[in-house]
């Protein structure tokens, strides 16, 4: 086992205020994030602007969170005064460090003394890229596609050489832990880009390898449905059930992968790693605790899991239909219209559906994260009801505090 005074960073990714405040809710250590289109979730996340750079970071010192700036698409010469206003506006607002695959952006954010962490897109999988990257970084992605035992070499390497970053520190080892696999290396696909002309590589990818696809021959006799499984759409990645191996071989840095993903997903995940991280730590990792992670893991959104190429398998295991197999979903409630502190009652304008005894809430907000809640008692017009129906304004009593304008989401089970 590593030195447990050694520092292990769980980073959550956030993709709107919502995310962030569940990812600093669930005890993340860094979150990551990206602003207009320089990075690798400019189409399918709904990203930031410059204007909430300040924001992020004063949001994240008061939780003492490390803050990072996912710029990490290849850049053309057109973008280069946009890419520096982005690293300029980065350093202005005091967010932590970069990330980054590109040389242009490396090398300025150096020249300016902004922090740099060597994103996946530069696929490090040896320890001479390790020495190469480290005269710009502190923190290095190596490639999704090492295994453990390679991880172990390239750690060992590090502290045998002294391999250290700008800083004066030893280079520090992060990998992906949880989420989207894709079936290029290291994300480097172009088949977005010749199906639609979108390309993965500067963040615009529809993802046609996700779909269910039709064999037909060439004189149209013949048509085939490939089923069962979608052949090019990977399983999604879960190491929670072997996380120690992954913490053995020297790993300091754990990603979680989701910055399209919602809030309750970016809480759930959060913080059963973060939990595994502390058990880890303190010799308490258990197979019964895996079992619990694992089944609150999938209740959030999932393609399915396997464990990726990490401890040695070659091929992917494919997802077997399209969309999310997690066994939980939400449904929009109502809105929360007042809430009253001193008494820790919340009112809800009911949208659509119903409310009842029992039920299980899920309430979102930019200042609130995710509060979650379990209906005890429902009362309107401080009548106690069992049940309340579209079109009603009604009070519960929460465990957390919530704000005007929340939306409040009833979490019921998944349809097969």
């Amino acid at each position: 086992m590593i030195n447990s005074k050694k520092k292990i960073e769980v980073m959550s990714p956030v993709g709107s205020f919502e995310s962030l405040m569940a990812a600093i809710q669930a005890g993340a250590d860094s979150v990551y994030f990206g602003v207009g289109q320089l990075n690798m979730r400019s189409r399918s996340s709904q990203n930031f602007d410059l204007n909430d750079l300040a924001e992020i970071a004063k949001r994240c010192s008061e939780h003492g969170v490390k803050s990072y700036l996912a710029l990490n698409t290849v850049i053309y010469d057109s973008e280069m005064e946009t890419m520096k206003c982005y690293v300029d506006a980065a350093k202005k607002a005091g967010i932590s460090a970069l990330i980054a695959s590109d040389l242009s952006v490396i090398q300025y954010a150096r020249s300016q003394n902004v922090d740099i962490h060597i994103s996946t897109q530069c696929n490090i999988s040896n320890k001479e890229a390790v020495r190469y990257y480290a005269r710009f970084a502190d923190v290095m992605v190596l490639a999704r596609e090492v295994n453990v035992r390679q991880m172990k070499s390239i750690t060992k390497f590090i502290e045998d050489e002294q391999i250290k970053g700008p800083s004066g520190e030893l280079v520090q080892i992060e990998v992906f832990a949880h989420g989207a696999l894709c079936m290029a290396i290291s994300g480097k696909c172009y088949l977005s880009l010749d199906n639609f002309g979108a390309s993965a590589n500067r963040g615009a990818c529809y993802q046609p390898c996700r779909r269910g696809y039709i064999v037909r021959d060439k004189d149209q006799e013949i048509e085939l449905e490939i089923d069962n499984e979608y052949i090019m759409s990977p399983k999604d990645l879960k190491t929670i059930q072997f996380l120690d191996q992954l913490l053995d071989a020297g790993v300091r840095v754990l990603k979680i992968e989701g910055r399209g993903r919602s809030p309750e997903y970016v809480k759930t995940v959060t913080q059963c790693y973060k939990e595994a991280v502390n058990a880890y730590q303190s010799d308490s990792f258990t197979d019964e605790k895996i079992v619990d992670w694992n089944a609150r893991l999938s209740t959030v959104y999932n393609r399915g899991f396997w464990n990726g190429y990490y401890l040695g398998q070659t091929i992917g295991e494919w997802t077997q239909r399209y969309g999310s197999l997690a066994t939980k979903t939400k449904v929009y409630v109502g809105l929360i219209t007042n809430y009253f502190s001193k008494l820790n009652v919340a009112e809800i304008r009911i949208d659509t559906g119903d409310l009842s005894i029992g039920d299980e809430l899920k309430i979102m907000g930019a200042t609130t994260g995710v509060a979650e809640e379990f209906v005890d008692e429902i009362r309107v017009d401080l009548k106690p009801v069992t049940k309340t129906e579209k079109g009603v304004i009604c009070s519960i009593p929460t465990k957390n505090p919530v704000r005007r304008g929340d939306k409040v989401y009833k979490v019921v089970d998944a349809e097969e």
